[in-house]
């Protein structure tokens, strides 16, 4: 995804966008009934309503709908839990605001009649959800505004299908389900054209709702695949990142399959989300490349150097669950190091492109990970190194696997102390976000903790 200036890169209106007379005509003609009002929630997925079009026109394009704000209070599972200074059953589970951002409308192709919207969120005086992700991402694309600095984005998400619908997988206790593919398909054309319509169908479909697709390719997990999208700025690239993972689950569901993109769903190749990230000027002109090594400006060596320094702090941002963890495995494309190197896939960060597509890939998320809040570590890191200007290390030009110097935290546990103890995370994101992301982690790991594993059984039912 090279993030080189102009061309159909970001800024112009892609085919599948709506605006709001497009909608009203739409919906008087029969096209659209449904729209589909929807926010990210913390563990990355869309939250929301389904409203009837005539009704989203009439009251809600203009002004707002309210949903109940334990949406950013609950586990995985949706249970109510403790700890959340901002939605409690003392504080009674009022509502907060939905405003549509009419700039994300669109077309949802895989589902008959429908249009979405993305919502912003805020409080009923007006106030920002401040630990909302996309609000903790806008936050800091403002600080890069405040500096005439746009932040250019790409995710790269990678899946496993399984030809098993997500209610036989269940039924199974996810075990023994059958891959997509049998043996390893990394950038084999036979392979993943044993599974093409249903990616076709993602793809085409994806595109109908304003993406820009790039391309599709297997990967090394039995049944993994990845589909690239083009760079846009970092709030567009996050809307669609949401929008392409749950459309995507409902296409394969639709078609009898299943798709995860669990950072560790067995002990093969995990699934990763590469994030590449480039600042651009006021006049579109790189920021991070320059006549330096490897291709840096100054400015691009702090940026990078502050993306070193925060990786340990920041990890809960890029690691966000219990599973995130076991994808570190030495050897296996997922990183163990925090070190970087140009175009070396066995560090945390690999410098790649040249001239004005230099960018800086980020390699420790995986598919867990929730966008808005990994990008906007990755932003508040660098301006770290800038304002700081922190030297950069030498690369690391060998196997990373094999430094030991600073390692990419082994567990939730670990990255939960890092983020509580971090100044740099209260200063960059305040208190009341560092707080409320603490709390997601002590909630997933009190669960953990509690939970009777496969593992324990069969190592101890008889022999213990």
């Amino acid at each position: 995804m090279a993030l080189e200036t102009g061309g159909n890169g970001p800024g112009g209106a892609r085919p599948g966008l709506l605006n709001l007379e497009q909608l009203r005509v739409a919906t008087r003609d029969g096209s659209v009934d449904t729209v589909v009002l929807a926010f990210t929630d913390m563990q990355g997925r869309l939250q929301g309503k389904r409203l009837s079009a005539e009704f989203f026109l009439e009251e809600v394009a203009e002004h707002f709908s309210e949903g109940c704000n334990y949406l950013l209070a609950v586990d995985v599972d949706m249970n109510t839990v403790d700890g959340y200074a901002m939605s409690s059953w003392d504080r009674g589970y009022g509502d907060f605001v939905m405003a549509p951002d009419m700039a994300t409308l669109r077309w949802v192709p895989w589902h008959e009649g429908t249009a979405l919207v993305i919502a912003d969120l805020t409080w009923l005086d007006g106030g920002p959800v401040v630990a909302s992700p996309r609000q903790v991402l806008k936050a800091q694309t403002a600080r890069l505004a405040a500096r005439g600095w746009t932040a250019m984005t790409g995710t790269e998400l990678e899946f496993i299908v399984y030809q098993d619908s997500y209610e036989q997988a269940a039924a199974k206790d996810y075990r023994d389900l059958v891959p997509a593919n049998q043996y390893n398909v990394d950038y084999s054309i036979l392979g993943t054209s044993r599974i093409e319509p249903l990616l076709r169908r993602i793809r085409v479909q994806m595109a109908g709702a304003g993406l820009y697709v790039e391309s599709a390719k297997g990967e090394c997990n039995l049944g993994q695949h990845e589909i690239a999208f083009r760079y846009a700025d970092a709030v567009t690239t996050c809307d669609n990142h949401s929008i392409y993972k749950t459309g995507a689950k409902e296409i394969a569901a639709q078609d009898g399959n299943s798709i995860t993109f669990m950072a560790k769903p067995n002990a093969r190749e995990g699934n990763s989300c590469h994030i590449h990230l480039s600042l651009r000027g006021p006049d579109g002109t790189p920021v991070l490349a320059g006549d330096g090594p490897y291709g840096l400006s100054e400015l691009g060596e702090h940026f990078l150097a502050g993306q070193l320094a925060a990786m340990r702090e920041f990890a809960l941002c890029y690691a966000p669950n219990i599973n995130s963890y076991k994808r570190y495995v030495p050897g296996s494309f997922a990183p163990t190091s925090v070190r970087w190197g140009p175009d070396n896939r066995t560090c945390a960060l690999r410098l790649v492109g040249h001239g004005s597509s230099l960018r800086v890939e980020n390699r420790v998320p995986g598919g867990d990970v929730n966008p808005y809040l990994a990008v906007a570590a990755m932003i508040a890191a660098g301006l770290h190194g800038i304002d700081n200007e922190l030297p950069l290390d030498p690369p690391m030009t060998g196997n990373a696997y094999a430094d030991t110097t600073a390692r990419v935290p082994h567990t939730l546990r670990d990255a939960l102390e890092l983020w509580e103890k971090s100044g740099l995370a209260a200063d960059s994101f305040g208190t009341e976000v560092v707080e409320h992301y603490a709390n997601y982690a002590k909630v997933e790991l009190t669960a953990y903790d509690a939970a009777v594993t496969d593992w324990e059984l069969r190592r101890g039912f008889e022999r213990l």
